[in-house]
């Protein structure tokens, strides 16, 4: 008896319904990236990669662990970890009961500032993102030890006060969760009466998954305009199972693909060193060509918002600006450094927007729309000290 087909768009249409039911997202497009990345979920061996996906927020009580209960739902064997050593993980994903979808709840207490060494987790989550990739242990007492390979490639989704170490976010679809405000209403979520539910939308994408699978493996999505390099990793899948199930999912998952990398962008400025790079760039050399070291400092201690006046409890001072800048390069491939600049109080050293054109065109996120106006000039007092 031939199988009939499933309609895939019309069930990932129930899977972005259930969600609505208990989760409040800050935006439309989560709703369709997180029904994507459930659907996903049940085609890992059809993929390359898999992209994480992240709820965070500022504070607590923004609905994180309730959107992860619902993912649990819908995902293939999920794993609820709250503080799983890296060493459970890796043997679970590469364990005889089948590859499970690890749910990561409170993962703050993990990469978080108070949170210890947790090397050997992350590289764990860095390794499976990728199918070929595995996490080397050794085997053995004493002398009699090898070394194996374990499989670590497999879904994650993870929740957590915060943000993520950059190796991990940069894998991520990015949810940023915030509480509920009190027009936003959503139907309490019983476990015993609505799980059930979910597992039945959960075998519904399982046997889309084995209608589609091969249709998915051969698939390369055309990717939005500008998405290209990691987030176009991360979101090729969620386009090809959008692809794969057809109707108006296709165009809604670009529309969503691009919202959300441009979200991203927006919200992270990466590392320390992108984001100094991007404040100099948006708040500091804004209509200079030039600006001495002391007024650099000056103005970046001076942004609100901004970590400079506070760098693990000291301000941001002219040796450490000069050892960030050296990282990156100028378009001669030289580190960037301070030159002379000449004043009417004399020579001081300084930066010129001409070194930093480079590493911005590189590393920053794409410009903001609206032109920014130059900031006033620092009293004379201040930009005549020496550096």
């Amino acid at each position: 008896m031939t199988e009939q087909p499933i309609d895939g768009a019309a069930l990932l249409g129930e899977v972005e319904a259930f969600h609505r039911r208990f989760n409040v997202f800050p935006r439309e497009a989560a709703y369709v990236a997180v029904a994507l990345w459930d659907a996903h979920a049940h085609l890992l061996d059809a993929f390359d990669s898999t992209p994480r996906l992240a709820f965070l927020s500022p504070e607590p009580g923004s609905g994180k662990s309730r959107a992860l209960e619902i993912v649990e739902t819908l995902v293939p064997h999920p794993m609820v970890a709250v503080n799983a050593s890296a060493a459970a993980l890796f043997r679970a994903v590469s364990g005889s009961e089948g590859r499970p979808t690890i749910l990561f709840d409170e993962i703050d207490t993990v990469f978080g500032p108070k949170a210890g060494d947790n090397e050997e987790l992350r590289g764990f989550l860095n390794a499976g993102h990728r199918r070929s990739g595995v996490t080397y242990r050794c085997i053995g007492d004493g002398g009699n030890q090898t070394v194996q390979a374990f499989p670590s490639y497999t879904g994650v989704a993870v929740a957590g006060l915060g943000s993520l170490p950059d190796t991990i976010l940069t894998r991520s679809v990015i949810i940023r969760m915030r509480r509920r405000a009190r027009n936003e209403r959503v139907e309490p979520y019983r476990q015993r009466l609505h799980e059930k539910e979910g597992h039945v939308l959960r075998d519904g994408l399982a046997a889309w998954a084995g209608q589609v699978r091969e249709q998915v493996r051969d698939a390369w999505p055309e990717l939005p305009e500008g998405v290209t390099d990691r987030p176009a990793d991360v979101w090729e899948p969620l386009l090809a199972v959008a692809d794969a199930a057809g109707g108006d999912w296709p165009k809604r998952a670009r529309s969503a693909c691009a919202e959300l990398v441009k979200a991203s962008q927006v919200d992270d400025k990466g590392s320390l060193g992108i984001r100094l790079l991007t404040d100099l760039r948006d708040h500091i050399m804004v209509g200079v060509d030039r600006l001495p070291t002391i007024a650099v400092i000056d103005r970046l201690n001076a942004l609100e918002d901004a970590p400079w006046a506070d760098l693990q409890g000291k301000p941001l001072d002219s040796r450490r600006l000069a050892r960030i800048l050296a990282e990156y390069m100028t378009a001669d491939n030289e580190p960037i450094t301070s030159r002379n600049i000449r004043t009417s109080g004399g020579v001081l050293k300084g930066y010129y927007s001409a070194d930093l054109h480079d590493a911005w065109a590189r590393y920053c996120p794409p410009h903001p729309q609206q032109p920014l106006q130059a900031l006033p000039p620092l009293q004379p007092s201040s930009e005549h000290i020496p550096a």
